[in-house]
């Protein structure tokens, strides 16, 4: 029997402690076993690459964004195919196996795979959070695949490096541009949040510095449809009220998700004026 192929997961972290033994946990136990993980840690003060050491020696440091420690790793990566996980991410048992399974049985036409994803904490604005993600389900300006094949992501140059929260939208518009007879392919298994005890104030600085760099996602072709939606807050609003019952089911829960959002709008929209002075 032949073996399977090999998948390359890389986790980007910096101060992690406090998610990434559940996130490498999850991994080791999939019901996939031809696998390596790859840690690149981003200058950590606490302990997080000590706790990485018990399940992988592959732990790199390098900086100072997301996107370029993605492609750090993804250089490192000896696999056929890469999945990339944040380190507050837990992955449900057959995450990498369904993922392996959809992109062969469609490799004449894959550019990518959406893996689901579910969002779980403790506190209001996590549970607010919670909510708000239950509504992009199959949403496709909005989920965005984090599993590909080696050969695409490098052929395509990677994540931009000039970009920090667009990225993950940037790269598949690109694939899609460049291999316009391939798909973005999506499958059930879900990938599991942790949002922990997620304070609005961390929210809306997140928002407010990932859109400087909107600008650069904005202004490529490939990205002008998705941007029109992803950047409208009517468009938002559309998608939550289209399931009143669901944003009813629990009235104060709904209507924090709410505030939460239109004041990540207002900050996003602070940071893109700042950005453009």
């Amino acid at each position: 029997m032949n073996k399977p192929p090999l998948v390359s997961v890389i986790i980007t972290t910096k101060n992690s402690e406090s998610t990434i033994k559940s996130c490498l946990s999850s991994i080791k136990n999939q019901n996939y076993s031809n696998l390596e993980i790859i840690l690149v840690d981003n200058n950590s003060t606490d302990h997080t690459s000590k706790i990485a050491q018990k399940y992988t020696k592959l732990i790199f440091n390098k900086g100072p964004e997301r996107s370029a420690q993605r492609n750090f790793g993804a250089k490192k990566a000896k696999g056929k195919f890469l999945l990339f996980v944040d380190s507050d991410m837990e992955l449900s048992k057959n995450v990498i196996k369904d993922c392996v399974e959809k992109y062969i049985t469609n490799s004449h036409n894959a550019a990518g795979v959406v893996i689901p994803e579910k969002s779980f904490g403790n506190s209001f604005w996590a549970k607010c959070k919670a909510l708000e993600r239950e509504f992009y389900l199959g949403l496709d300006w909005i989920e965005a695949p984090r599993f590909f094949s080696k050969e695409i992501f490098e052929e395509i140059g990677g994540y931009d490096e000039k970009q920090t929260g667009t990225e993950d939208f940037d790269l598949p518009q690109r694939i899609k541009s460049r291999f316009k007879n391939r798909s973005i392919l999506r499958i059930k298994s879900m990938i599991h949040h942790n949002e922990g005890d997620l304070a609005l104030s961390y929210t809306l600085k997140k928002k407010y510095y990932y859109v400087k760099t909107a600008r650069i996602y904005r202004e490529k072709k490939s990205n002008k449809d998705y941007y029109k939606k992803q950047s409208s807050i009517i468009e938002r609003y559309r998608v939550f009220f289209s399931n009143p019952r669901k944003l009813l089911k629990n009235p104060i829960l709904g209507l924090g998700m709410l505030l939460m959002k239109t004041s990540e709008f207002a900050a996003g929209g602070l940071g893109y004026i700042s950005s453009n002075k």
